[in-house]
């Protein structure tokens, strides 16, 4: 698979093993890339908060999306989600993990050791875990556990992007220095499609801190 667009989340992830949180959101790209299958909203990685020795991954994709566009959404067979992982800390790729999707399932590759770093790219292996993308308005979320103890999850989602939209203008506009506490979410009740992998530690080859990126790639 070959890289034909290629977006980067705000910003990188440093994450120490032993716990804590980063994440990095970007709800404003360029007018050719937003609102399309390739389209980064989040990026977080974070401990599981029910197994310490696992690892959360979270990518996020086509934000902002109305409940009347989420029931209609779907995931590009065409678009590949990829979580990069530096586990030696000399912000080049050393693991993987990619995912697909094909007829209603999201497959999890990895965390595998890339055929090619940088902007290539190119499934590995065999799939560590298949999952059902949870349909828009389910009773409960699907997860699947595969062999190697990754956990997968893919599907319409709240999307946790907060921003008051209003304030923000008001203090652009000059009528405004600062912000309310509380503001008021102006994305209320927009969705994002969701891919959450949940990785045994194990599997990262790595026991202090780790750089984590999201991109996503097309076929031509």
């Amino acid at each position: 698979m070959k890289k034909s667009k290629q977006i980067i989340a705000a910003a990188a992830l440093a994450l120490v093993l032993g716990g804590g949180i980063l994440w990095a959101s970007d709800h404003a790209d360029a007018p050719n890339v937003k609102g399309k299958s390739t389209d980064i909203t989040d990026l977080y990685v974070f401990q599981s908060p029910t197994n310490s020795s696992n690892l959360v991954f979270v990518g996020n994709v086509q934000g902002l999306m109305s409940p009347a566009a989420t029931a209609t959404a779907a995931f590009d067979p065409n678009t590949i989600i990829e979580f990069k992982i530096d586990n030696n800390a000399d912000n080049v790729e050393d693991l993987v993990i990619q995912c697909v999707y094909n007829s209603g399932k999201m497959y999890i590759y990895g965390p595998v050791k890339p055929k090619a770093t940088g902007t290539t790219s190119t499934v590995v292996g065999s799939a560590s875990v298949v999952v059902p993308v949870t349909a828009y308005g389910a009773s409960s979320p699907t997860v699947v556990t595969g062999s190697t103890g990754i956990m997968a999850f893919a599907g319409p989602r709240d999307d946790p992007f907060f921003f008051d939209l209003d304030q923000f203008h008001k203090i652009t506009g000059g009528t405004a220095t600062g912000f309310n506490n509380p503001g008021t979410d102006t994305f209320a009740g927009t969705n994002v499609m969701s891919v959450v992998v949940e990785v045994p530690k194990s599997l990262l080859n790595s026991s202090g801190k780790i750089n984590v990126w999201l991109r996503t790639a097309q076929n031509h």
